[in-house]
């Protein structure tokens, strides 16, 4: 498995929306997404395969500053990534914080990895991110922003974002085969 065709799991299910709508039809909502948490899981489990499998070809070196920075924008992403979900003050300042959390953790990680791998995955994914963005707000149109909430709901975004971080740092070395901190 290719590195490079990886990130097309997770493009492919936005180009053809209608899929979506069929397979709700079909499955009934909850049914629909089930499977397709399965499917995301597997996609993951891929993208992880063929990243490990994939030779490096360092292209850059990456700055020395990098990796710290890096740390400090993934556990950026990791809170706006769980940002949709319960009602907070985040989704007042940001439209799509999920795709803006996954664009953050992909230039993050272009700050600590030189190599074509990383390159193709995580650059892939921010471009990706970020198109994204820009088709979503071109399809709904204006934006109504949500009402205030109260900061505790912040405060607990903010600790479920770091605690899954923590799990996700301490799990690196298993998962990639490196320990990301320096």
């Amino acid at each position: 498995m290719f590195v490079h065709e990886i990130p097309l799991l997770f493009v492919l299910p936005g180009l053809f929306p209608g899929l979506k709508k069929a397979a709700v039809g079909r499955l009934g909502e909850n049914g629909y997404k089930g499977v397709f948490t399965l499917l995301m899981v597997a996609a993951i489990w891929l993208v992880i395969s063929g990243w490990k499998a994939t030779a490096p070809v360092f292209l850059y070196v990456p700055p020395v500053w990098g990796k710290h920075v890096t740390l400090l924008l993934v556990l950026i992403a990791f809170i706006l990534f769980f940002a949709p979900y319960p009602p907070n003050n985040v989704r007042r300042a940001l439209r799509h914080p999920q795709l803006t959390g996954v664009a953050v953790w992909g230039v993050g990680h272009l700050l600590a990895n030189g190599e074509s791998r990383s390159i193709v995955l995580f650059g892939g994914l921010a471009v990706w991110a970020v198109l994204e963005i820009f088709v979503l707000n071109r399809r709904d149109g204006a934006w109504s922003k949500p009402s205030a909430v109260a900061t505790k709901n912040d405060i607990v975004l903010a600790g479920g974002g770091i605690v899954a971080y923590a799990i996700v740092l301490a799990a690196h070395q298993w998962l990639f085969g490196f320990a990301p901190y320096p």
